[in-house]
């Protein structure tokens, strides 16, 4: 299985990313993680992140690339993998697409989770983080215990700031203009799968798996 995932921030990526990459035996790359995880080894790439993290920039697509690159070429990615997070442009898609034609193993699926705008800026407002332990919550389909403790450590739990409705508002159009003509980059190529997100999460995990067997098989897109 080679697939990346697509869609509006909170539209689910991450938690199916998981799931599937679980169920098929490859690893789950979120580009985040490997950012940390280089930041930490203190890799040549990494000091570069985080040089850039620290001054309050964005990592630019040649770095990113570059760590996304060395990140496929390790060998627990022989078998394939599920990415999360990247590609972001046209641009990175590109560069993709690119390294693994060199590798003999093309990108299998770009999956797009539908879901409506109004729904995703609802769903991340709505989420809360422990100060202490990190558990999540979400005021309404997973509440915290009264008067907004954790349920697992009792300590106060809140919004992020990053997830006020305002912020998310402004990721949403950060993604329509840099990440929606990806959808289109790869509709062109006969790859993009469209699945409905705003679903039950155990409803959207069963059609993806159902629909992306033959990508863990080493089928092709079609």
């Amino acid at each position: 299985m080679r697939v990346v995932l697509l869609g509006l921030p909170g539209a689910g990526k991450g938690t199916q990313a998981a799931l599937l990459a679980a169920a098929a035996g490859v690893p789950h790359i979120a580009t985040g993680n490997i950012f940390r995880q280089a930041v930490a080894e203190s890799a040549p790439l990494g000091l570069q992140v985080r040089a850039i993290l620290e001054s309050g920039g964005l990592v630019p697509d040649e770095l990113t690339i570059a760590i996304v690159e060395e990140r496929l070429l390790r060998a627990d990615c022989r078998a394939g993998f599920v990415l999360d997070g990247f590609p972001r442009t046209v641009a990175q898609g590109e560069a993709l697409d690119a390294l693994l034609q060199r590798a003999g193993t093309p990108l299998q699926r770009a999956v797009l989770l539908e879901i409506s705008e109004e729904r995703v800026v609802d769903r991340i407002s709505g989420r809360r983080a422990c100060t202490q332990c990190g558990a999540t919550y979400h005021v309404e389909a997973d509440p915290p215990a009264p008067g907004d403790l954790c349920r697992r450590c009792g300590q106060p739990v809140l919004q992020r700031p990053d997830d006020r409705p305002e912020v998310q508002r402004s990721r949403v159009a950060a993604y329509r203009r840099d990440t929606a003509p990806l959808l289109q980059y790869y509709g062109r190529h006969g790859r993009l799968l469209r699945v409905d997100g705003d679903r039950p999460l155990s409803d959207v995990t069963a059609e993806l798996q159902q629909r992306l067997s033959g990508a863990s098989e080493g089928g092709s897109a079609g």
